[in-house]
């Protein structure tokens, strides 16, 4: 049976069942795997009770990125409240006469989680827009999209009736590639321009790859090291052989996206303010090639770096939304 709403105490007296202990004991914020002791293949028994008391996807909650009881309720709050959309928006402070638009794109392999929590930081007149590929998420039953173009224009035709006021985009990895696509071809079509786009951890577009970096043509071990040498992917998806290869079809089509992109020769650099951020140990982009950047904009705003690797935004979230909300302002006309 499964249930419309989700109220926090009785998934936490849930959750205290499956562990044996008390419910108090089950705090909001207690982190699963640090305070209480919840192991991979627990996490995938209290997953499976979850997703069957809430009628939610298989392995849903295992891969949600969910490590306390407060994130594990905004994430099925979240999941009933978009189960009868299939639109790739997701807007969670939805206003009638926002003063401005951000747009989030997230990272290969991930959802619009990635901004979870994300628009309690940001200016109470502001609306957040955070796009969702195919495949997953509430969009889970619709086809994957692995060409860089084909997803561009399914989130422009999305987004397309919400550019009626001053608007931003930010990316992170795979959603800088798709943020700044999308940018261009709104230039290219004379439509409403970003008044700011921000991009993070990806290196700007060049005309060579490397043969060794394509993770699209890893086999399933290779791919697995992969992820976990570069992090953000929780333990429990990579771990486990029948979950990965539920979710390895994910990372192998936005891994393809990535992989088979074809940068433009000499492009038109942007008429936008472009910033750029990047984490400080990050093992796939480093400073040289995110600085490249100041090439493709008139109005290169700069990089913003974070103690951290690839997924540096995970813990600085308060920060980073502060300097996105100040490029912003500073870049609007």
């Amino acid at each position: 049976m499964t249930r419309a709403t989700v109220n926090i105490e009785e998934l936490r007296a849930l959750m205290a069942g499956l562990l044996e202990t008390e419910p108090e004991k089950v705090t909001d914020e207690a982190h699963f795997a640090h305070e209480l002791d919840i192991d991979s293949l627990l996490m995938l028994e209290i997953s499976a009770r979850v997703e069957s008391a809430y009628g939610v996807p298989e392995n849903a909650v295992a891969v949600s990125g969910a490590n306390t009881l407060a994130e594990l309720h905004a994430f099925l709050t979240s999941k009933l409240a978009g189960e009868t959309s299939d639109s790739p928006l997701i807007r969670p402070r939805p206003l009638s006469e926002p003063a401005a638009r951000l747009f989030m794109f997230h990272h290969a392999g991930g959802s619009h989680l990635l901004y979870r929590g994300w628009a309690e930081h940001f200016p109470q007149d502001w609306e957040l827009c955070l796009l969702e590929a195919p495949g997953r998420g509430q969009l889970q039953a619709l086809p994957l999209i692995d060409d860089c173009d084909r997803l561009v224009d399914y989130f422009h035709t999305a987004i397309a009736p919400l550019l009626d006021r001053p608007f931003g985009f930010f990316g992170h990895s795979m959603g800088a590639l798709i943020a700044y696509q999308l940018t261009c071809g709104l230039f290219r079509q004379g439509d409403p321009l970003p008044t700011w786009l921000g991009v993070s951890a990806y290196g700007a577009p060049r005309g060579e790859t490397d043969a060794d970096d394509r993770p699209h043509l890893m086999p399933n071990d290779e791919l697995r090291r992969w992820l976990r040498s570069v992090g953000g992917s929780p333990p429990q998806l990579l771990d486990n052989d029948d979950v990965w290869h539920k979710f390895a079809p994910v990372f192998r089509s936005d891994f393809t996206l990535v992989d088979t992109w074809a940068p433009p020769r000499d492009p038109e650099p942007l008429p936008v303010p472009l910033s750029v951020f990047g984490g400080r140990q990050d093992k796939l982009f480093g400073k040289d090639r995110l600085l490249a950047w100041r090439a493709f904009t008139t109005h290169f705003r700069g990089l913003k770096r974070y103690e951290g690797g690839h997924f540096y935004l995970m813990n600085h979230q308060h920060p980073l939304a502060g300097a996105i909300t100040a490029a912003m302002r500073s870049a609007a006309p």
